[in-house]
């Protein structure tokens, strides 16, 4: 339960809110590459309750405001030059940097466009996904996550609208005890495809995962302090002497990195459209194989509309509910894709879930330990102190790695050392990733 001053405070991201200084200052994903049209790469964008426009540029990209400073006419309908956007009423041009630089109707000799810049953000192409920077001086270095550092072919970027706050979309990702419940199959899910989560065996069980969890579905939850945010054990026993490991975390502030099988991994940002609507976006990435991107890409694309990436099931018909299928195969009885269901949980709860009269239990450490991180980071940040995950030098930035997220099993005297050491197995084992010389500090959170 919080007081509902906090609520305020961790939900609302618009300009010159505590919340949306602190999102600001980290890089945050705005647009997939792939989304951006072919032959005109322009798209209006917003983020945080800021209206903007992202284009391509001759080097990279930009991402300035969507609204001529002129008279205030769309940009995003602007025709694409060389290096910039040229308004289409009175032909001012404008740079990646927000410059005006051309301003044909004024008179040769005028100097008013030198006065003239609108809104710009920095913009950096990382694994399909474009970021840009919207905080205030020179962007931070970008850490050395495996999302990042995994070679494009090894990856897979997505994104998908989800009409509720981003708060609810994060929570649901670190919680590790809604998996044995909400992705339950009544039967046997019975599909066989390509990139279908909780479907590979665990190794060394001869169980799927999502049969594993939904047997055992009072997991242990431990949770730590790291050097990216949090990190979130979920321990099931599964004999007398076996337990399974599930290590997730939260990479702070708005993005959580989870298992997809024994070789793959994904990283989601949860990022504000405004404090009603959100797009969750996705770096897939596997450590053992090439992916097979259009196989994924198509497969997505079958569950949105375009261009919103608005799930075709979704509140306006109750997101597919089938009480015959929710009595007969999915314990959702919402259709066979998780991130249906994920959807569902957190928007149902309404655009803004009111938190002063929610009841939290043993199970929600992770959210808890979250928000107080949250909170914290919000008050240092406007005091001008650092916040967590924030390198500040490419030294500190290249400290940031991983972060580790997998499921194995291990021993009951041997589950902390176990999961750093199949870590290893698999960087060892992996065309790109290396062998981790360590694991990062850990205390109590």
């Amino acid at each position: 339960m919080l007081k509902q001053e906090d609520n305020e405070k961790i939900t609302r991201s618009g300009p010159g809110t505590p919340l949306g200084n602190l999102l600001r200052s980290y890089w945050q994903p705005v647009a997939l590459v792939s989304e951006m049209p072919g032959e005109r790469p322009v798209k209006a964008v917003r983020i945080m309750s800021e209206d903007l426009v992202l284009f391509k540029k001759r080097e990279g990209w930009g991402l300035i405001s969507r609204y001529c400073a002129h008279r205030g006419v769309d940009l995003s309908y602007g025709r694409l030059e060389e290096d910039g956007i040229r308004c289409l009423y009175h032909g001012w041009l404008y740079d990646g940097q927000g410059r005006c630089v051309e301003q044909p109707a004024e008179p040769d000799h005028s100097q008013f466009l030198g006065k003239i810049r609108i809104s710009n953000y920095p913009c950096v192409e990382k694994n399909g996904l474009i970021f840009a920077y919207m905080g205030a001086g020179d962007p931070p270095p970008f850490p050395h996550y495996d999302c990042f550092v995994a070679p494009d072919e090894y990856t897979f970027a997505f994104k998908g609208l989800w009409e509720c706050n981003w708060l609810q979309g994060l929570e649901g990702g670190i919680d590790p005890s809604h998996v044995s419940f909400l992705h339950r199959f009544i039967q046997e899910d019975p599909r066989d495809m390509y990139g279908q989560q909780f479907a590979e065996e665990v190794e060394g069980t001869g169980k799927k995962l999502s049969t594993l969890v939904g047997e055992s579905y009072r997991p242990d939850i431990e949770v730590e302090s790291a050097d990216h945010g949090l990190r979130v054990y979920a321990l099931r026993q599964l004999t007398e002497d076996i337990k399974h490991v599930r290590v997730t975390n939260l990479l702070f502030p708005n993005a959580f990195v989870v298992p997809f099988g024994n070789t793959k991994v994904f990283t989601q940002w949860h990022v504000p459209i405004d404090d009603d609507n959100h797009y969750w976006f996705m770096i897939w990435y596997d450590f053992a194989e090439p992916t097979d991107k259009d196989t994924l890409l198509q497969q997505r694309l079958e569950g949105v509309s375009l261009p919103e990436y608005r799930p075709v099931r979704n509140r306006s018909n109750n997101w597919g509910f089938d009480p015959q299928e929710q009595k007969e195969l999915t314990y959702t009885g919402m259709g066979l894709d998780i991130n249906v269901h994920d959807q569902w949980a957190v928007e149902s709860m309404g655009p803004i879930q009111d938190r002063t009269v929610e009841r939290l239990g043993i199970s929600d450490r992770a959210v808890t330990a979250n928000r107080r991180m949250l909170l914290r980071a919000i008050d240092s940040f406007a005091a001008g102190a650092q916040t967590p995950s924030h390198p500040v030098s490419e030294e500190e930035a290249a400290r940031l790695t991983g972060p580790i997220a997998m499921d194995t099993i291990a021993a009951n005297d041997a589950w902390q050392s176990r999961w750093v050491e199949r870590e290893q197995e698999r960087r060892n084992a992996s065309p790109w990733a290396g062998p981790r010389e360590n694991v990062e500090e850990t205390v109590d959170a």
